[in-house]
């Protein structure tokens, strides 16, 4: 009698070993715990960095950021092999269909807006431009300074852009560009941070970035960036000054007078409603709001306060 009361009490013990003691699969997510892969475009992976440091601290939970190009985030999640995404714009009809035809119902979230950044070196003294000579240059109808500013010693001009298969990029061509074709000479990197570098050390180049990374004044990141380089303020008339042009801080972006200005979405794919899901949701709540805020973008669903900003 005695081996068949032990023989279930073996198999109790083997089943609590093999269960956890009755704990959740390691591999288990719910909306606020487990573990997941996200894509991020690289022109947003700072905020988003900030975002998912404060999720951690609150939940259980570890997201790790894919940190890629617009082109291969938007991948990524047609693959599967993500459920989430953070880009600069929405599904093609083309991806929603791929979608549908799995039988998936992805859902598009706006979480900010931010911009698209001009920068210059240190040691250009012209600062000023407007849209339409932005254009000129994207194009190749511009190649020098003196085309633009006659007074200019700088000669040639180069335009600098992260990866070809940015959402900086496809901005570019899509929001400035628009009826013309993007010139082939212009010059492409990999990453926002190596533009900086690249226009720092360059006099004569133009660089092309995201506002995210240099946005945040809080971040000692940003003031380093910021000491490298010049950011351009941005007009739409065809005479454009200092009084009718500015820079991308958050309170333009807001009254929209910054006129680069571009949405950002996370874009989901999580019919489980499990960690991808919660994580979206935090972004888009209250405290992911602020966090934009605080990196300096304009957040998707909070007012901004009106403040006078006293410029050089």
């Amino acid at each position: 009698m005695k081996i068949f009361r032990i023989i279930p009490v073996f198999f109790v013990v083997s089943g609590m070993i093999s269960c956890g003691g009755g704990a959740k699969p390691e591999n288990e997510n719910t909306l606020t715990s487990g573990k997941t892969k996200i894509a991020v475009d690289e022109t947003m992976s700072t905020v988003i960095q900030n975002e998912i440091d404060v999720f951690q601290s609150l939940y259980p939970a570890t997201i790790s950021p894919i940190v890629t190009t617009e082109t291969n985030a938007i991948d990524l999640l047609l693959k599967d092999s993500v459920r989430m995404a953070v880009t600069a714009r929405k599904l093609t009809k083309a991806e929603l269909d791929y979608f549908h035809s799995r039988k998936f119902e992805p859902e598009v979230i706006r979480i900010a807006i931010d911009g698209v950044a001009i920068i210059v070196n240190k040691q250009n003294k012209d600062t000023v431009i407007n849209v339409q000579n932005l254009k000129r240059i994207m194009t190749g109808e511009v190649t020098r300074w003196d085309q633009i500013y006659p007074k200019s010693k700088l000669g040639k001009l180069q335009m600098v852009f992260d990866n070809k298969n940015s959402s900086i990029v496809r901005y570019a061509i899509d929001s400035i560009c628009r009826d013309k074709k993007l010139s082939q000479n212009l010059n492409a990197l990999e990453l926002n941070r190596e533009v900086v570098d690249y226009v720092s050390k360059t006099p004569n180049a133009m660089g092309v970035i995201g506002v995210n990374l240099i946005s945040n004044e809080q971040d000692t990141a940003t003031v380093e960036f910021l000491d490298k380089i010049q950011v351009m303020r941005v007009g739409t008339d065809v005479a454009v000054d200092r009084t009718n042009s500015v820079q991308p801080y958050q309170y333009y972006l807001y009254i929209q007078a910054y006129p680069l200005r571009r949405e950002i979405y996370i874009i989901l794919n999580d019919p489980r409603g499990e960690l991808p899901k919660g994580f979206t949701s935090f972004v888009a709540g209250d405290k992911g709001q602020r966090i934009i805020k605080r990196s300096g973008l304009l957040p998707a669903v909070m007012p901004i306060s009106t403040v006078h900003i006293n410029e050089e």
